[in-house]
């Protein structure tokens, strides 16, 4: 089915979302790219106005369009609300957006990309490249192992921040939103560290956020905050972070720091973070807030 005054031959790429009753398309030139993975199906296509697609097990993961928006919302506000984060770690983020956001702020002297699947990352060298530019910088390091297990290795209180950009928690990411692995990032940060997830769509997946934040608490993190952002790619088109903190409240961020920022944003901004973490009253309802 196409969309109105869309040509009747167009091609597009179509995620249904049988949870909230909805659809997201995009048209398409071309499938570039296809492949099954040791752990999941990757497709590429080009678009006619959003750029590049990677749409992994049928959802879509990241487009050239729209991706900053939740690479920036995942990094920056979690280390703006750090007083001064060293030693950070990515789980997940194998298109690698999220550790070019975190390696613009000059105080991190080590980022660790952990991703379970080394062909996201290599597809996205190749068709996302923009997103691939920190790469090789000296303070990175990839690695392509599971990263429940890397997690629960880590020497007690030696991170500042834990980034869980993870897929949906189904297949391989489903083991990164329990107590479990919250408990082993709760270990590994330092007093006051932070852990900040993915936590899907407060329309759809209120149920899902309020079971993280609980399993957070249970985990002994102090404080829990969820953010909310635009995000036209994944379902309903509004989606969510939950940071939680270890030994430190959430009650105010880098206000400064975040307005004097030595790079360049496209969406975040002091504005856009306060704007964020103003829950509307139904999701504050349903989270008890």
């Amino acid at each position: 089915m196409t969309a109105p005054g869309a040509a009747a031959d167009a091609a597009w790429f179509t995620e249904q979302h049988a949870q909230s009753g909805s659809a997201f398309g995009l048209r398409i030139k071309a499938r570039v790219h296809a492949e099954q993975t040791p752990f999941q199906s990757i497709e590429i296509f080009e678009t006619t106005d959003w750029g590049m697609l990677m749409v992994i097990d049928g959802c879509t993961m990241v487009s050239s369009r729209d991706n900053f928006l939740y690479h920036e919302m995942m990094s920056h506000p979690a280390l703006f609300s750090h007083p001064r984060a060293k030693r950070v770690v990515i789980i997940g983020g194998g298109d690698c957006g999220t550790l070019h956001e975190v390696l613009k702020h000059e105080e991190v002297e080590r980022a660790v990309q952990v991703e379970i699947d080394e062909r996201v990352t290599r597809l996205a060298e190749q068709y996302f490249p923009e997103l691939c530019a920190s790469n090789h910088d000296p303070r990175a390091e990839l690695l392509f192992v599971d990263g429940i297990a890397y997690m629960a290795e880590q020497e007690p209180e030696s991170i500042d921040l834990v980034i869980v950009d993870s897929t949906d928690p189904v297949g391989p990411a489903e083991g990164l939103f329990n107590a479990a692995f919250y408990a082993s990032c709760h270990k590994a940060l330092r007093p006051g560290g932070i852990l900040v997830q993915q936590s899907e769509s407060p329309l759809v997946h209120l149920d899902l956020i309020k079971a993280m934040r609980t399993a957070m608490r249970m985990a002994h993190f102090q404080a829990v905050r969820t953010l909310t952002f635009p995000q036209p790619l994944y379902p309903t088109g509004w989606w969510s972070c939950t940071m939680a903190r270890k030994h430190a409240d959430l009650t105010d961020f880098r206000e400064r720091g975040a307005a004097t920022r030595q790079f360049a944003t496209r969406y975040y901004s002091v504005e856009t973070h306060k704007a964020a973490l103003a829950l509307p009253p139904f999701v504050r309802e349903a989270l008890g807030e």
